[in-house]
């Protein structure tokens, strides 16, 4: 039986799965932003920004308590000191990620990190100068990789290679990324890859990819910002060299939330890696000698690329989000996230044809929970009856709709709601003013 013969189109029959739904109590320790008349709001942006866990406030408000009655001395007082306050994040997320909990550091921001990543692991010499990435891009990574390459000295317009879809297509084939490696995998030094692609939600086979690289000798690092928390991941037995990402997305850590590094222990072990070097990725048993200590000794792990002290304001809402993950659990979240998104596709195979292209892939195991439309017919003024009837998604240049029900805090009425308000503006365009 396939997925979409067990649904059916009524709200009734929507509000039957939420009932049915083991996780839905996740819902209420969510806030959900409300519409102009104060009634919770669909909410389908967590691709973009997660919404805020309930119990975020408490652990921003134990660090500002600490900080108005320790001062300097929370360092290392108090009920979580923040010298070691970033390892408080380390084994949840490294649990999220499939990592060994020493190849897990939360620090900085994606573009930072991937800055910081690629001054260690893109090392061009010889023939072996160039970086391959996926298209589209998203523009950080992309002017991210641009400067990397100018830095060196070498034209992007020569050493940055590109896989994009097919002429008429909107996704990538594995086959063509293993057809380029074969091709050019001698002059290919890093491949830096989206394991989901920020515009189609396209879910890349990453172990195949990796093992396609690393035939050739090359290096591959991952953007895990839409990944995270979004699919199932296992960096560690991948054997993917690096990999960065956000926490403000899937992950509920709040806007500008800290970002995550990962690098394999085959690397973080190695302490004669070259490295951009701040004070906190100093071994900690020397960390406090300063002036005494001029030369840079790394601590092991991914540790070693800590530039600067834990923002603890920052990690604090992200400690409440990751508890709700283990709470939850990958394996269970998956299994939401793909029946939910198999309904959502099954309502909107049920709408009119013409009026948008599906550009997610239908096969379950190569997307996440994000669908993205392609609207033929007035877009914008659809992104603006989604907002007033209380729906939020967003909308990418020239004519895309993404939504993504996260099975943390989404119900299956979120996507029914949707879905009936794309069905009545399409049906008042075709009935005309």
């Amino acid at each position: 039986m396939s997925p979409a013969s067990a649904f059916d189109p009524s709200e009734d029959f929507a509000s039957r799965l939420d009932a049915d739904d083991p996780l839905r109590h996740f819902r209420d320790q969510f806030l959900h932003p409300l519409r102009p008349d104060g009634q919770p709001a669909v909410y389908l942006c967590g691709h973009s920004l997660g919404m805020r866990p309930a119990g975020a406030r408490a652990f921003v408000e134990q660090e500002l308590d600490a900080w108005g009655r320790l001062g300097v001395e929370g360092h290392f007082r108090g009920q979580t000191p923040w010298y070691s306050y970033h390892e408080t994040l380390r084994d949840a997320g490294a649990r999220l990620v499939g990592a060994l909990p020493q190849e897990v550091v939360f620090m900085n921001s994606l573009t930072v990190n991937l800055h910081l990543m690629l001054a260690t692991f893109y090392r061009p010499a010889g023939r072996r100068r160039c970086i391959l990435i996926d298209g589209p891009a998203f523009p950080s990574d992309l002017y991210a990789v641009q400067s990397q390459i100018r830095w060196h000295g070498l034209n992007p317009a020569e050493c940055l290679l590109t896989v994009g879809p097919r002429d008429g297509e909107h996704c990538l084939h594995i086959e063509d990324v293993e057809k380029m490696l074969e091709r050019r995998g001698a002059e290919i030094a890093v491949v830096w890859w989206n394991a989901v692609n920020f515009l189609t939600g396209q879910y890349f086979d990453v172990p195949r990819l990796t093992a396609a690289a690393h035939r050739q000798g090359s290096l591959v690092g991952l953007d895990l910002a839409h990944a995270a928390g979004n699919v199932p991941l296992n960096l560690h037995d991948w054997a993917v060299a690096f990999a960065v990402w956000c926490s403000y997305k899937y992950l509920n850590g709040g806007p500008g939330a800290v970002g995550g590094c990962f690098v394999h222990e085959k690397y973080g072990d190695d302490l004669s890696l070259p490295r951009l070097a701040g004070w906190w990725g100093n071994d900690p048993a020397t960390r406090f000698r300063m002036q005494l200590e001029p030369v840079f000794t790394p601590k092991v792990g991914a540790d070693g690329w800590q530039i600067s002290n834990p923002p603890i304001l920052s990690m604090a809402p992200l400690r409440a989000a990751l508890a709700l993950f283990d709470d939850a659990g990958m394996t269970a979240l998956r299994a939401k996230s793909e029946r939910l998104t198999a309904y959502f596709e099954f309502l909107l195979d049920r709408l009119p044809p013409g009026r948008f292209v599906q550009i997610t892939p239908r096969d379950p195991a190569q997307r996440g929970c994000q669908l993205s439309l392609t609207v033929h017919d007035r877009p914008r003024a659809l992104v603006e009856k989604l907002e007033t009837e209380g729906v939020v998604c967003d909308f990418r240049e020239p004519n895309v709709v993404r939504a993504a029900p996260a099975p943390l805090y989404n119900s299956y009425h979120d996507v029914w709601t949707f879905v009936d308000v794309l069905g009545r503006f399409f049906g008042e365009a075709e009935r005309g003013p």
